[in-house]
């Protein structure tokens, strides 16, 4: 349906006092969880989670899909019971929790739906929880049977606000919000008064909003007493410490397996507790790799474009297309004239409801427009992920979805891949594959689709709404597979950091089916339309990954790109196996009778020896600009 609303500013609401700017941990804890274990199948999901939220503190739960963060928020909601541990608040404290797929399903009316949370129901509580309804652009008599996912959304947010909690515990609160409701809802956390805990995928909230971050990794939590914006530089300190300590422990193994490699004499008890202390290192060893591999074992999205298309990808003149509402004519888009050339990426912005979904549609054909023309450009070969996630069918298996024709391969951008192993490159493990689609998780449900979209070669690439419920991580693999997709991109995303890393220009709507087309990310987008859309401008901003020239205001650049340390450690380890590939062969060339023996092969080998070299040349010149670029930042 069209979700269309107006959203009032929250000042209108009973703004609470401005949060304490004192650090967290000076506050008493509200909540804490001691020893905290849990278990599934036998398998370990928590093994002595420990915690404590201050009574001031915006916190951050960060962990990767799977990891169990929306289980221990159940956990600590009352929800689940763990299998041992505590969890305790202070006496007299009032928690509420907004589950990541809220049930409005039992209630007649969204008023009765916002009340749920109150201690006592009375005229002034209802009038309390209507007016937080109403602020968020929402009917208190409305039924939830037809609503959007965004309008749950935004009810159960109501409902959390009017119970005026101790402790808010967020589950994905961003999940299906447009970006003026995010950055409402960012202002009304700011101003809360009590302590919050919150998961979320949506880094620009979650570096806007959070003062500490708590680090779910296998079965264990860390805490760090800064916000998101500084978490990824101390996860990479903690994953660099624990991978010397690893290789301090391999360093000692080696030692004790040459004294190994002498014997054991049983009867000695010396020799025994030796080798029992050797034993102990290689189940520790074995421990820390598993960590790491956590960490290093990411999703492999990679997706390649086919054959080139025409310069001009889509052409539309006029193009003007409206719905009829109770209420009038709702124009989507109004006499819209422009092009979208090859290599273009396009990011489509604006407030659920305004018709992003829709103008893609009208893009691509499958909606007629009520005037103006559509021109498609020649040998488009398009790959769509549209916002329904319409191909997964609850019932089938990973498998079935995978291969749906049958079979234990699966087509993969014009080669024979085994289902299982194309699935491993999206972190399904292969017992998953005999599983119902419907019982993934939502990140797991949008890798899924993810896989099938990218299955297949393209040179339009179409996403609406890609980022939903994955995790940091995977979002940032996502966004360097798409800032090296050769094709075109079009893109419809309410993630503001995703939106900034990854587009060259918006499309953003400023009123009565009107579009503008400006170029650089959301950011850019902002500023550059803030009088049109009686915005602030949104000021120093991280630096945009497609946007390599433009600098960020006020923001020093102090360590490479993701894209740039990556390619620094493929070098690494291409420059030595390119050597080793020239050195077999040199070997095959010097034997003395290869060209009377076979003339074809030693042209061949000379030839691929030429190009081997020539390759070699270049990646050690492109790791030496590299590592002086590193040397340089670090410097700097």
């Amino acid at each position: 349906m069209v979700d269309t609303y107006q959203m009032p500013a929250f000042a209108t609401l009973r703004l609470l006092p401005l949060r304490d700017t004192s650090p967290c941990m000076a506050q008493p804890p509200v909540l804490t969880l001691a020893d905290v274990r849990l278990s599934f199948g036998g398998k370990p999901i928590f093994e002595g989670v420990e915690m404590a939220v201050s009574s001031r503190e915006r916190a951050v739960l960060v962990g990767r899909n799977g990891a169990g963060k929306s289980t221990l928020m159940k956990i600590i909601s009352g929800h689940i019971d763990p299998d041992e541990g505590e969890v305790w608040t202070q006496p007299g404290i009032h928690s509420v929790y907004l589950a990541q797929e809220p049930d409005l399903s039992p209630f007649r009316t969204l008023s009765d739906f916002a009340v749920g949370d109150l201690t006592a129901v009375d005229a002034d509580a209802r009038h309390v929880s209507d007016a937080e309804l109403m602020a968020l652009g929402l009917d208190p008599d409305a039924s939830p049977e037809k609503l959007s996912g965004g309008q749950k959304r935004r009810a159960a947010i109501a409902r959390a606000f009017a119970a005026d909690p101790d402790i808010l515990l967020l589950d994905e609160p961003t999940n299906h919000l447009d970006i003026p409701a995010i950055e409402l809802l960012e202002s009304r956390l700011k101003n809360f008064k009590g302590a919050i805990l919150l998961v979320s995928h949506d880094r620009r909230f979650l570096e806007n909003v959070s003062t500490s971050c708590y680090w779910l990794r296998q079965g264990l939590v860390r805490r760090y007493n800064k916000g998101f914006a500084h978490f990824e530089d101390w996860a990479a300190e903690v994953e660099a410490e624990e991978q010397k300590a690893l290789d301090r422990l391999e360093t000692q193994l080696r030692a004790e397996k040459k004294w190994l490699e002498r014997g054991v004499t049983a009867r000695r008890k010396r020799n025994q507790g030796r080798l029992r202390k050797v034993m102990d290192m290689r189940a520790s060893k074995a421990e820390m790799k598993s960590r790491l591999n956590e960490i290093r074992n990411s999703a492999d999205f990679t997706s390649e474009a086919s054959e080139m298309s025409g310069r001009k990808v889509i052409e539309t003149r006029g193009l003007t297309k409206a719905f009829q509402t109770p209420n009038g004519s709702l124009p989507i888009v109004t006499d819209l004239t422009m092009k979208i050339l090859r290599g273009d990426r396009i990011g489509l912005i604006g407030p659920n409801g305004v018709g992003k979904s829709t103008l893609l549609k009208l893009l691509l054909g499958e909606i007629s427009p009520d005037s103006g023309s559509v021109k498609v450009g020649t040998n488009l070969d398009i790959a769509y992920l549209d916002q329904s996630r319409s191909p997964l069918k609850p019932k089938d298996t990973l498998w079935e979805t995978l291969a749906p024709l049958g079979g234990d391969t699966i087509d993969v951008r014009g080669r024979q891949r085994h289902v299982a192993a194309y699935a491993k490159d999206f972190l399904f493990k292969p017992e998953q594959l005999r599983q119902p689609v419907g019982a993934l998780s939502g990140g797991e449900r949008n890798r899924l689709y993810l896989a099938i979209t990218l299955a297949r070669p393209s040179n339009l690439l179409i996403l609406d709404e890609p980022t939903n419920d994955l995790d940091t991580d995977t979002l940032d693999l996502l966004e360097d597979m798409l800032i090296d997709y050769e094709g075109t991109l079009m893109l419809v995303s309410h993630d503001r950091a995703f939106l900034d890393n990854v587009v060259t220009s918006c499309l953003t709507p400023v009123g009565g089916g009107t579009w503008m087309e400006t170029p650089g990310g959301y950011s850019d987008a902002m500023d550059q339309l803030a009088p049109l859309l009686n915005r602030e401008p949104s000021g120093a901003r991280s630096k945009p990954k497609a946007q390599p020239s433009e600098k960020p205001k006020n923001t020093k650049q102090t360590k490479l790109s993701f894209k740039d340390k990556h390619r620094l450690e493929e070098l690494a380890r291409l420059i030595p196996e390119t050597e080793t590939r020239i050195s077999e062969l040199e070997t095959t060339l010097a034997d003395p009778d290869l060209y009377a023996r076979d003339a074809d092969a030693f042209h061949k080998t000379s030839k691929a020896l030429e190009a081997a070299k020539g390759s070699l040349d270049d990646m050690e010149l492109e790791w030496l600009e590299l590592e002086e670029k590193r040397e340089a930042l670090e410097g700097a």
